[in-house]
């Protein structure tokens, strides 16, 4: 059994699958409280579901790209096993995750995002850097900008790691604290090979809209 806070069909938001039609399967609970979290009602509200109704749903979407999210979804044992059965059936399967739990025994045929936690989160001592040993071409190393001071330190992460040649990295910017313009010129400025982008959804709908 999975506690599952909402499962819902919208455009992914972020990502390099952004723009896509997609199903996300977001997992209740979190270990980190980020100062910039959006989806704090994912850390309680949930029902218990099986896997087999969890599939049956996605399957009703008729769309081949799905995500599992949170929350943190690494924290509930059978989404492991989740994961795989999706994979087996042919769906092009993308993790959410902070990177505070070892990823290790995620599935290969899974698109792992990690989302390293910047200075800003307040998260910051949370991150489980050996995660970024684990990262193979298929998968996103995602930062989450809300200040020059973040900016910075990412850039130490990407340049100490050489993430640039291990996957493709995405920096975003904190909704409502940061400019987008002011991303992009500093991205632009260092010539960093990064994939700059916006929350998509927060664009397309109102940025406090559940289940888009």
């Amino acid at each position: 059994m999975l506690t599952i806070n909402e499962i819902f069909y919208s455009i992914q938001g972020e990502s390099s699958r952004m723009g896509l039609p997609c199903v996300f399967v977001r997992l209740t609970e979190c270990n980190l409280r980020c100062t910039y979290c959006d989806t704090e009602y994912a850390f309680y509200e949930g029902k218990e579901r099986t896997i087999e109704s969890i599939i049956d749903e996605v399957r009703t979407y008729n769309c081949n790209l799905v995500e599992i999210t949170g929350g943190e979804p690494l924290l509930q044992e059978p989404v492991y096993e989740l994961m795989t059965r999706l994979c087996d059936l042919g769906y092009e399967v993308m993790l959410e995750t902070s990177g505070n739990i070892l990823t290790d025994r995620v599935d290969a045929r899974v698109r792992k995002i990690i989302d390293m936690k910047t200075p800003s989160s307040g998260m910051l001592k949370h991150n489980d850097y050996r995660n970024l040993e684990l990262l193979t071409a298929n998968d996103e190393v995602k930062f989450v900008i809300g200040s020059r001071l973040d900016y910075d330190w990412a850039k130490t992460v990407i340049a100490e790691y050489d993430l640039t040649k291990k996957c493709t990295v995405l920096m975003s910017v904190v909704f409502g604290e940061l400019t987008p313009q002011d991303l992009a010129e500093w991205i632009l400025s260092d010539r960093l090979r990064v994939r700059f982008q916006l929350q998509l959804h927060k664009y397309i709908w109102t940025p406090e809209t559940r289940g888009v």
